[in-house]
């Protein structure tokens, strides 16, 4: 592609600068008269339908779904495609049913992490809470170097500056406001992101005529759709377990159920979220593949602007960056307010500072840090999926352990034993960096002694060991 019929840096940045100020004072002037802990922390537990909707919607659909979808369908076909799809929207099921017994047995909560001080101990409460802001810190990184790495493809805008304007834009607001400006900024994005969705698929769908179809993916590469290829339920069940597990301990996601002015409403919003994540993630998996069916040749994270640039139509690049930073706004200032208010809820319980300490006010000298920490990793563009891939890790060996224990009693011991268990069976089959082998499997022990499907489903399998493997340490324990 020619370069030279994409933005060039100055409009680039303009545009950067505008849509970043836009979302910046909207969120500061809306929330000015909407000040105190409890709207920075639950909103006041006054959120409306409408809002709480757009809000869970907007928050779960980062800038990720760019890339990572569509790269996913390029090699897991069909099965990575729904597993990607359901596995993004799938605790928005769950969050209706533990999201009621939350609210009734713990009603002036705002994180999972107070309900969890209740059922463990303080060492074990201690160890989630880091592994829930370990997490959020990555997704933080993906979304700023994501945006960053796309107005740079575009247009050759130096990585640093778009991550400092969109960092500095998004803690300006959310510092102030808290959730409540998050979630008012979260209802004009999803409007945006909606809309511009809307424009550029169709874009899609008419310039590829025939060839967007899955009879043409079909045609060029079956095994995509076959049920006999084995990565459509490996890369399936793997993303399904892996997005599924890490979004269980978003923050952002239980505050929200806080927020919720009722439950019924909390179970509406939950319900037709899930109904519009689901299209949107499967849509863009599909078009990767049928990108990949085009031309193989493309890098598989950029299929969906492969199809959009053919033309090389300059405004279709505006649109591109708009959609992008409504993308990772609305999911950067979830996540900058989540850590906040994590820090301010479990701060006390976790370092017992003198009781008139401040917390809020650190709280966003922590948020101030972890934001230049991100922005560093950002500038410099470094591939944080695999780090990701590791978060993931952590969250999968953590989630039947910690859920299970809503309704059941597990005592602190047990609940160790099958966490650790879970993260070493883990670790032993996670792969290396070039996932051609792991500690176990070409480490350990020769690779010739496994079969090729256990070499070849390395990060599936480790995934798989990381959940189950405290099932059955749990079970054995009760028995």
């Amino acid at each position: 592609m020619d370069k030279s019929y994409f933005l060039n840096q100055t409009s680039s940045l303009l545009l950067l600068i505008i849509i970043c100020l836009v979302f910046a004072i909207l969120g500061i002037y809306h929330s000015k008269k909407f000040q105190g802990i409890n709207n920075y922390l639950t909103a006041n537990r006054n959120i409306d339908l409408f809002s709480l909707t757009t809000s869970l919607v907007a928050s779960a659909l980062g800038a990720w779904i760019l890339f990572g979808p569509v790269a996913a369908a390029t090699w897991g076909g069909i099965g990575a495609v729904i597993g990607y799809s359901l596995g993004t929207a799938f605790p928005m099921i769950f969050l209706i049913y533990f999201g009621k017994k939350i609210r009734s047995d713990f009603p002036k909560g705002s994180s999972l992490i107070e309900f969890m001080r209740q059922k463990f101990g303080k060492s074990l409460f201690k160890l989630i809470l880091l592994m829930t802001i370990f997490y959020m810190f990555i997704f933080l990184c993906a979304e700023v170097t994501a945006i960053a790495v796309l107005i740079n493809y575009l247009s050759g805008t130096d990585l640093w500056i778009t991550a400092s304007i969109v960092l500095l834009a998004t803690l300006s607001y959310t510092l102030y406001g808290g959730l409540r400006a998050s979630i008012f900024t979260d209802n004009i994005q999803m409007i945006v992101i909606g809309l511009l969705l809307i424009i550029l698929i169709s874009i899609i769908s008419s310039s590829s005529g025939d060839n967007f179809s899955f009879s043409f993916i079909k045609e060029k590469n079956p095994q995509l759709l076959s049920s006999f290829y084995i990565p459509n339920y490996t890369a399936g069940l793997t993303f399904f377990i892996a997005v599924a597990a890490t979004n269980l301990f978003h923050q952002g996601n239980w505050q929200r159920v806080y927020a919720a002015k009722n439950y019924k409403t909390l179970k509406l919003a939950l319900i037709f979220s899930f109904l519009i994540i689901v299209p949107i993630v499967f849509l863009m998996g599909f078009i990767g593949m049928v990108s990949f069916s085009i031309d193989p040749s493309i890098r598989a994270d950029l299929g969906f602007f492969n199809l959009l640039l053919n033309n090389q139509i300059e405004f279709i690049s505006f649109i591109i960056i708009v959609l992008g930073l409504a993308l990772t706004i609305s999911t950067v200032d979830t996540l900058v307010n989540a850590i906040s208010s994590l820090f301010i809820v479990d701060g006390k319980a976790t370092f017992n500072l003198d009781k008139k300490t401040d917390y809020l006010k650190i709280s966003k000298y922590f948020i101030v840090f972890l934001s230049f920490i991100a922005f560093s990793i950002a500038s410099k563009g470094f591939d944080i999926l695999y780090l990701f891939l590791l978060a993931d890790l952590f969250c999968c060996a953590f989630v039947l352990t910690v859920f299970f224990s809503f309704y059941n009693k597990v005592n602190e011991k047990t609940a160790y034993l099958s966490i650790l268990i879970g993260l070493i069976g883990g670790f032993l089959m996670f792969p290396f960096p070039d996932f051609s082998k792991s500690l176990l499997v070409g480490v350990f022990l020769p690779k010739e002694l496994f079969s090729s499907f256990v070499s070849q489903s390395l990060l599936f399998l480790s995934f798989v060991i990381a959940t189950f493997l405290p099932a059955i340490i749990l079970k054995l324990k009760k028995n």
